[in-house]
């Protein structure tokens, strides 16, 4: 058995994010007599856009609804309010990457799973596993550290992570001992879910081999998408798709950005991109799933932001070379 985890490829939180996250946050405020609408305030966001688990929010996007939600809890210390909304996560709300965590043989392969497609989930303060002792008898720390996060939101998404992960653990392995540390507990800027190492080997419940197997591959597919940009093109990307139906066009993605439509162009050409190329990216990306649908062809032209599917058609040939017909004649 290794006696390390495979590091965390996420160094920070500015990651895009599956809209469920959003929409757990949602969720929780609906069941806790908080209205969610007025949540989305300035996320740019409608109910709308959070149907469906393939949207993508930027990291910005839902912390808006963080301090929104702190916002309509004033009385309440946020550290607790951040365990009480953590404790209302559970594996299914991360889709495929939550699905391979639980499909996977034992703790410690889910735990590794974990640490290498960190970016998938909804995280803000960057977890760490590492083994302190033996397998046998020593403790297994997973550090959750919120110190790049924004001081008014870090004690509540510190606490809240720490808690979604003790929740998640004991999701995997019902019953596991865990010990779940604020640092310091009242405004935490860090805390450490630990538990008995030994309990790494032990296999998972709902453990197969080949679901687990099957489940990493598409988040792998996953992952290499949404890695392939970084810093700005990162952001535009997610926004661009959100507004794609209207065209997305480019000033409407920059006022979103607080950035001048000629910034945001000088800024992209230094990330060694521009912004046509990112929407071909976001289209060319969208039109697979939507061409293997029923849509006609002038529908998914509509929902890439064309006003005819001659536009779409000429498009689809400048990205793979063939029309959509002649690419599902081939496949």
């Amino acid at each position: 058995m290794p006696a390390m985890f495979s590091p965390t490829v996420a160094h920070d939180w500015h990651f895009p994010r599956s809209t469920t996250g959003i929409g757990v946050l949602l969720a929780w405020a609906r069941a806790n007599g908080i209205d969610p609408a007025p949540l989305l305030v300035g996320t740019g966001l409608s109910p709308d856009d959070l149907e469906g688990a393939e949207g993508e929010v930027t990291a910005d996007q839902e912390l808006t609804v963080v301090r929104a939600l702190l916002r309509r809890r004033p009385d309440e210390p946020p550290a607790r309010l951040g365990a009480a909304i953590g404790a209302s996560y559970h594996l299914g709300s991360f889709g495929v990457f939550g699905f391979a965590m639980l499909a996977s043989p034992t703790l410690l392969h889910a735990v590794d799973l974990a640490t290498r497609y960190i970016d998938l989930s909804f995280t803000f303060a960057m977890p760490r596993a590492e083994l302190e002792g033996d397998a046998e008898t020593g403790t297994v720390q997973v550090h959750v550290d919120g110190a790049t996060l924004p001081p008014d939101v870090r004690p509540l998404l510190v606490a809240r992570d720490a808690r979604a992960i003790g929740t998640a653990l004991r999701e995997l392995l019902p019953g596991l001992p865990l010990e779940l540390r604020l640092e310091p507990v009242e405004a935490p800027r860090r805390a450490v879910v630990s538990f008995p190492a030994s309990n790494l080997a032990r296999p998972l419940p709902q453990g197969n081999p080949q679901t687990a197997a099957a489940c990493e591959q598409l988040c792998a597919e996953l992952v290499e998408r949404r890695r392939s940009r970084r810093g700005l093109a990162q952001q535009v990307r997610v926004l661009a798709a959100q507004e794609v139906t209207g065209g997305a066009p480019a000033g409407v993605v920059a006022r979103r950005l607080g950035l001048s439509e000629r910034t945001l162009r000088r800024r992209l050409a230094a990330e060694g991109t521009s912004y046509s190329e990112l929407l071909d990216e976001v289209r060319s990306g969208l039109a697979v799933g939507l061409l293997a649908t029923d849509l006609s062809l002038d529908e998914v032209a509509l929902r890439l932001g064309y006003a005819e599917a001659s536009s779409f058609i000429h498009a689809h040939r400048r990205w793979t070379g063939r029309t959509p017909r002649q690419a599902a004649e081939a496949d």
